[in-house]
């Protein structure tokens, strides 16, 4: 299916990074189960909340290091698909999926209270590094350079990871005290993330030709083809024409659904998340709608004035 036949057990599955997640999972699995009470005292960690966790883990290596992660590598709808799912879906879900508790103890070292750490986790300059690095990424020649360097294209998707935590840990602060923006704030930041993403899907999609070597050059794409599998990479050029023989679309085709996609899913995890905020507010301030008042000069009041 879609050519992944020609290729080998190494090659859609990468071993080595699927036991690194597996182990992750396992490592997650000891922390909120029976380690739990070496951390905390808090109640168990819920069933929802561990799902999240693995869940993310399991999307995340399926888009960096599975079947998808070289799918991207064929067709570029794939691509935009995985860069949807990694950096838009994971990061929330990971979030979620850590329990309060466990976040305080990862930051309760005084090194992450430095200027550097505190400039970086403002919420407009987290916002603004993850739409910059996204954006630079898909300038065309940007874009086959990072992809044709394997230890660049490691670091940066890394990097564009960790801004993509950035960005949205402010959407789904997980632990109350550390929110730094009210719900009505953060419905407003939401709108914008995906306002200021807008121009390079907006590129892609209305693209009059090609943009990307990797995806229709088959010098540049058997380059880029490196990082996916196994042995030399140049002798898929004698099996294969390029990228065109993986894909049932024309290259311009394939760009413009790649756009569509990206932009779509998109929309829909911050339409999902819009929503999630808003009825958080909205049950925050019922609550304090419905909490008794005393009179003044009740036995209530004058407790609480002494």
């Amino acid at each position: 299916m879609w050519g992944l036949e020609y290729f080998s057990f190494r090659d859609l599955w990468s071993p080595l990074f699927m036991v690194f997640m597996m182990a992750i999972i396992v490592l997650y699995t000891f922390i909120v189960g029976p380690w739990r009470h070496r951390f905390t005292e808090d109640k168990a960690v819920s069933i929802t909340r561990q799902t999240s966790f693995i869940l993310a883990i399991v999307l995340l290596y399926l888009t960096q290091g599975g079947p998808l992660s070289l799918l991207g590598h064929l067709m570029f709808t794939f691509h935009m698909t995985n860069m949807a799912l990694a950096y838009m879906l994971v990061p929330p879900l990971l979030i979620y999926g850590i329990p309060s508790w466990l976040w305080r103890r990862m930051f309760q070292a005084n090194v992450w209270r430095l200027s550097v750490f505190r400039i970086l986790m403002n919420p407009i300059i987290s916002m603004a590094l993850f739409t910059l690095l996204f954006s630079f990424y898909h300038m065309p020649k940007n874009h086959d350079w990072i992809m044709t360097h394997f230890t660049i294209h490691t670091i940066y998707y890394i990097v564009l990871f960790l801004s993509a935590m950035m960005m949205w840990w402010h959407i789904y602060c997980p632990v109350a005290e550390w929110r730094r923006m009210s719900h009505m704030l953060t419905l407003g930041y939401i709108f914008m993330s995906g306002l200021l993403l807008t121009p390079a899907c907006a590129m892609i999609i209305f693209a009059s030709g090609p943009l990307f070597g990797v995806y229709n050059d088959p010098q540049v794409w058997v380059k880029a083809m490196g990082y996916c599998v196994s042995g030399d990479p140049s002798v898929l050029l004698s099996k294969f024409d390029g990228p065109a023989f993986f894909n049932l679309m024309s290259a311009r085709d394939d760009q413009q659904l790649g756009g569509i996609v990206m932009k779509l899913i998109q929309e829909f995890i911050n339409s999902a998340a819009l929503y999630t905020v808003f009825m958080q507010w909205f049950r925050k301030e019922r609550a304090s709608e419905d909490e008794p008042t005393l009179e003044p000069g009740a036995p209530g009041d004058i407790i609480n004035n002494v």
